[in-house]
């Protein structure tokens, strides 16, 4: 039995937090590094050198015997580069244990060796990291030892961002400076700073370890490119929020021990809806650390699996026929004196600046509505989106009844004079309490819901970063707050004008405003009449990134050069050609040399018993096991020429010459095909071929025997 432990006293404790610097650095020192933080005042050298000298002095008591600069380069995890704290070795033999500000401050990996979308050459390898000191520093405690990890950020030798973290910085910045020019407006005139506040909820499944190392897909690509569903699914709803098997506790007890040592709020965890899917959600952070906090939960998640025997799968879609996995970005607008901007109050209708701050969220939403779902764009993604288990590729804003409501008055009388009130909800039960309900209901189909206080994106998947989805909706409110600003700091009636404003925005948008179900075709039919953009796929979004719009507010903010932005762009499409190419190849090789010549094998044995029934009993009717055979062969003989045809599609997709874009499309038109017209016959076959011949896991064996 695991003793008991007291979650406060191990909270934070391998954390370079604000306590430990309170504790352990000179208060001058801790006064300018508070400023560093609060104000984006550049930490001078001697100041740095202090800081470093006592991280190094506390990270070497909790075992570190190395550094990295921990960064997250555009591979969709993270990098780091350790250097151990000793310097050269003195006369007697003897080290010194060392760090200088300068280490703290600046590092410098290879650039040539990361995504850059030709910004870099591989001859020109030069690249630097930068500390990001709002998020803190930390020692991870693992098998290897213990390393002090650095949140930094990553750019090139010319200075342009080859990570998430750059261009996140960059819109925290605009749109506080945005929102705090509102908030003076308003007469607020204590709030300094606006700091996006973030909460992701993040999805995993979990599989036998030794299942997983018998799947070739799994091990190459992250998800099953064969598997034909069992006979029970996720359709009893027995999964979701059911009790959580014993050896699953066990590893969300360690994985939470790990995290709470690192400071990571984990607070919520159950069962998901697909069996062997689970969720773990953290209580909401400042933009930057929450996406920092998200990338060590999912190394976590990984890491602490294998101790168990178990596989985390991260990717969007590990398994068809049962839900994927994403990961719901909860974002909202916090003052740095705690004012939530997204608070509607208990009289949203009464409430003018929260219906203006409202109003340029749909504003945002409906204007940059292909760039939104851009943000939540990857190849596992395009088998999750729109696929009634998910949010619909379409995007829209949920407000619920009490908002939809207030809306609706502004739109038709240009006022709002009341709000819908939560009602009594009466159980019926004598030994139950009767309580409020809330004024609105919640829409799970709703790829952008308004839930309270703060809006919900889902469309985001469950490997990837939430630093660009973060980014974008940032900086689009930002220029969303500017245009507001540059108009009401004209007005000579303010009031009058943000009236005016309020009524103009709701009415001008309220096309992206919808509450039905997103699931339904009707909605598609609908949201087409609306001119709402639909994107079905990762290679369609990709445009979005360089359009005018698109550019000419990311240049105007500083988040991304044109130039920049044309580099995402090439390298989604090349990490999407990479991905099916990789994809396919592993089809080509998994039906090469398991699934054919094992089916070879039983219809041998097939028809080797035919034979031998007929010899030994004449009168004896085979007709079943001719039967079998023939549809055996039939099947084999499709999935044969369907393995020829993905071979040379394939082929020709890679070595074709061609821009991005076009062999991207190519390899989403054509070789995708050629790849499900691979899987038809197969999957059948694993339907009908002796489960002891079959040459790897099933999915019953996998999601259920966990």
């Amino acid at each position: 039995m695991e003793e008991f432990f007291n979650v406060a006293d191990i909270f934070g404790e391998n954390v370079f937090n604000d306590s430990v610097m309170q504790e352990r650095l000179p208060k001058k020192t801790y006064q300018k590094l508070k400023q560093t933080i609060s104000e984006g005042k550049e930490l001078d050298l001697e100041t740095a050198d202090v800081i470093a000298h006592e991280m190094k002095e506390w990270a070497i008591e909790k075992g570190a015997t190395h550094y990295t600069h921990w960064f997250q380069p555009l591979t969709g995890i993270t990098a780091e580069k350790h250097d151990s704290f000793i310097s050269a070795p003195l006369p007697s033999g003897k080290v010194l244990m060392s760090f200088s500000g300068k280490e703290l401050i600046k590092g410098e990996p290879d650039a040539s060796s990361f995504p850059s979308g030709g910004l870099r050459a591989t001859f020109e390898a030069r690249g630097y990291t930068a500390w990001d000191p709002t998020s803190p520093a930390f020692v991870r405690q693992d098998a290897a030892g213990a390393t002090l990890c650095i949140p930094t950020a990553f750019c090139s030798y010319t200075g342009e961002a080859l990570d998430q973290k750059t261009p996140l910085l960059r819109s925290m910045e605009v749109v506080s400076e945005q929102a705090v020019r509102l908030l003076r407006l308003f007469g607020n005139t204590t709030s300094k700073r606006v700091i996006p506040s973030v909460g992701a909820e993040q999805e995993y499944f979990l599989i036998d370890r030794e299942m997983y190392l018998a799947r070739k897909d799994l091990m190459y690509t992250g998800r099953t490119l064969f598997g034909a569903m069992p006979p029970k699914g996720q359709e009893m709803d027995d999964h979701y929020f059911g009790t959580i098997p014993e050896r699953i506790e066990a590893y969300m007890r360690d994985v939470n021990i790990e995290l709470w040592k690192l400071g990571v709020s984990s607070k919520t965890q159950h069962n998901e809806v697909a069996p062997a899917q689970h969720e773990l959600a953290p209580i909401y952070a400042q933009c930057n650390v929450a996406v920092d906090h998200n990338q060590i939960i999912m190394e976590t998640l990984r890491k602490v699996a294998n101790r168990h025997g178990l596989q985390c799968l991260l990717h969007e879609k590990p398994f068809d026929g049962v839900n994927g996995s994403g990961k719901h970005d909860n974002w909202s607008l916090v003052t740095d004196d705690g004012i939530n901007l997204f608070e509607p109050g208990k009289s949203p209708h009464e409430n003018v600046q929260f219906l203006l701050i409202l109003c340029l969220v749909l504003k945002a939403v409906d204007k940059h509505a292909d760039l939104l779902r851009e943000s939540a764009s990857d190849v596992g993604n395009d088998h999750r989106l729109g696929g009634n288990e998910a949010p619909p590729a379409i995007i829209s804003v949920y407000l619920g009844e009490q908002l939809e409501d207030v809306l609706t008055q502004l739109i038709s009388t240009g006022t709002a004079t009341k709000s819908k009130k939560g009602e009594k909800l009466a159980t019926g039960v004598k030994t139950l309490p009767d309580f409020r309900k809330d004024a609105t209901d919640r829409n799970r189909t709703s790829p952008f819901a308004f839930t309270g206080n703060k809006f919900e994106f889902r469309m985001p998947g469950s490997q990837d970063s939430v630093g660009e989805p973060n980014v974008v909706l940032n900086t689009i409110m930002a220029e969303a707050l500017c245009e507001a600003c540059d108009e009401l700091e004209k007005a000579k009636d303010f009031d009058s004008a943000v009236h005016d404003m309020i009524k103009k925005l709701a009415t001008e948008h309220q096309r992206i405003v919808f509450s039905g179900n997103g699931y339904a075709d009707e909605w598609i039919k609908e949201a087409k009449k609306r001119g709402l953009p639909s994107i079905n796929s990762l290679v369609e979004a990709i445009p979005a990134l360089t359009t005018e719009a698109t550019v000419s507010m990311f240049e105007k903010f500083k988040v991304f050069s044109k130039v920049e932005l044309e580099s995402r762009a090439e390298i989604e499409y090349e990490q999407y050609i990479k991905s099916i190419n990789i994809e396919a190849r592993t089809m080509i090789d998994m039906a090469s040399k398991q699934i054919i010549p094992a089916v070879i094998s039983y219809a041998t044995e097939l028809g080797l018993s035919i034979g031998t029934i007929a010899d030994a009993c004449p009168e004896a009717d085979v007709s079943t096991q001719k039967e079998l055979l023939i549809k055996v062969s039939n099947y084999l003989r499709e999935a044969k020429d369907a393995l020829v045809n993905l071979r040379e599609t394939n082929e020709k997709a890679y070595t074709m010459k061609a821009d991005s874009c076009k062999k991207a499309n190519f390899y989403h038109d054509k070789v995708v095909k050629a790849m499900e017209e691979l899987r038809a016959p197969v999957d059948a076959l694993e339907m009908i071929v002796d489960k002891e011949s079959w040459p790897m896991p099933s999915y019953g064996d996998m999601i259920f025997e966990v």
